[in-house]
């Protein structure tokens, strides 16, 4: 297969995914404003934010990771140009994962009730209950959102959910540094600040996107199929089964990241706080790669209802190929520059002795994690999603969690064996995810 079979899909994919790589690096500055100013604040609040954000990771990306069963069934329905059928179809989305929402809230709040029982250092106790129940309060706005936005993305349109993203991410900086530090006239509420100020732009995404939606002449047509439809069983039943194999995929993905941060916990508060930094450092390159993920998803979708059979496989491996060179950039930029972006967040010498040692295996698992990505996004085009939940539950559950206790408590390596093992848990995903996508587009 000569190059230009692949490099006609270039553009494409490019187009769709900037606006979308645009929305995800303003998050990035949000997560290291957020990070660095709560990490100036007090290495308690660090830490205590490091063990609630990890917890929480497990609830928002399931919620993201629901929201992603629209997208292929959406830009099926795009393809053709069925309108109305895909504001019915939104309809019965955002129902379902407004269900979901609340339940995942229920599982959560039971969590809360059983935080002394997680093995976290005592003392930082009286800081992670408040402001786990901020947090709490926004899983449902981060539902209502990300379907709205599953749907603007299976349209072609990632600019409009760009925009509302940067304009929540600006709102928040500027409520973090009102709120944590008490300036503009705002009491100091140090971590608390930082979970309020998350809230409020979380809520104003969901407001915003639900507004255009229902205000814009352009979606007239979805807006009536969306307002005259009723809830079907069978459409809600076919939203649901591609929506729960990708949620539960994410979910396992995330807790085996966030019970790697209850491990640091166990060992101490400095390696929790270490963890949380090169974590949120991290997310250079998973929201990076995420972004193509979803341009990738969208155009595998369009491509499997094409009579070209070789189609799908021609977008996803395009999609691998841009994928790679943003994994080089991101993987050079971690290498080069890791230490001044961890510098910024914190001014104890402790904490950012050990983070620099976390450095290369912050590298190491990059190539890993674009191409468990890549493929895991063009399997969920294809609409062929249930084997990524035994993917999940081999590679990071019966795969990754023990590779991370071996390494970090048996191993003796502490923290750095938690980030080493990484690349473990995303390897066997990544092939794994190869494999299967593979297998559906045979």
């Amino acid at each position: 297969m000569n190059l230009h079979s692949y490099s006609r899909h270039y553009p494409k994919l490019i187009k769709l995914g900037l606006p979308i790589l645009v929305s995800q690096l303003g998050m990035i500055v949000v997560a290291f404003a957020d990070n660095i100013m709560v990490g100036r604040y007090s290495t308690p609040s660090l830490a205590s934010a490091s063990f609630v954000n990890s917890v929480f990771n497990i609830a928002i990306l399931a919620c993201i990771g629901f929201s992603y069963g629209l997208t292929p069934l959406m830009g099926a329905l795009f393809t053709k140009g069925e309108k109305k059928s895909i504001g019915s179809m939104m309809r019965t989305g955002l129902v379902l994962n407004i269900a979901f929402a609340l339940v995942l809230t229920g599982v959560m709040t039971v969590v809360y009730f059983n935080l002394s029982h997680l093995g976290q250092p005592e003392e930082l106790l009286p800081l992670i209950r408040p402001y786990y129940l901020v947090v709490l309060a926004g899983v449902i706005p981060v539902a209502v959102f990300n379907a709205f936005a599953q749907w603007s993305y299976a349209i072609t349109n990632s600019r409009m959910p760009m925009w509302i993203i940067l304009s929540a991410n600006l709102l928040n900086i500027i409520g973090n540094y009102a709120l944590i530090y008490g300036h503009f006239g705002m009491p100091e509420m140090g971590l608390m600040g930082a979970g309020i100020s998350t809230l409020i732009s979380r809520i104003f995404c969901a407001v915003v996107i639900i507004a255009v939606y229902f205000r814009s002449h352009a979606y007239r047509e979805y807006r009536e199929g969306f307002t005259h439809s009723r809830f079907h069983r069978s459409e809600a039943s076919k939203v649901f089964s591609t929506s729960w194999p990708v949620a539960l995929q994410m979910s396992l993905e995330t807790a085996s990241f966030s019970l790697s941060a209850v491990m640091a916990g166990w060992i101490d508060a400095l390696s929790l706080a270490a963890l949380q930094i090169i974590i949120i450092t991290g997310t250079l390159g998973f929201c990076i790669y995420y972004s193509l993920g979803t341009s990738i998803a969208v155009y595998v979708a369009n491509a499997c209802g094409s009579s070209d059979s070789r189609l799908p496989r021609q977008v996803a491996m395009s999609g691998y190929h841009i994928m790679l060179a943003l994994m080089v950039m991101s993987s050079i930029v971690l290498a080069l520059f890791g230490r001044n972006l961890i510098d910024a967040f914190s001014d104890d010498p402790a904490v950012l002795t050990l983070t620099y040692t976390l450095i290369f295996p912050l590298v190491l698992y990059q190539l890993c994690d674009a191409t468990q990505i890549t493929f895991a996004n063009a399997l969920r085009g294809t609409s062929h999603v249930k084997p990524m939940i035994w993917t999940a539950v081999i590679s990071y559950i019966i795969i990754g969690l023990p590779a991370t206790y071996l390494l970090a408590f048996t191993a003796g390596l502490g923290v750095y064996g938690i980030v080493l093992s990484y690349s473990v848990s995303l390897l066997s995903a990544a092939l794994m995810f190869v494999y299967f996508f593979r297998k559906a587009t045979a």
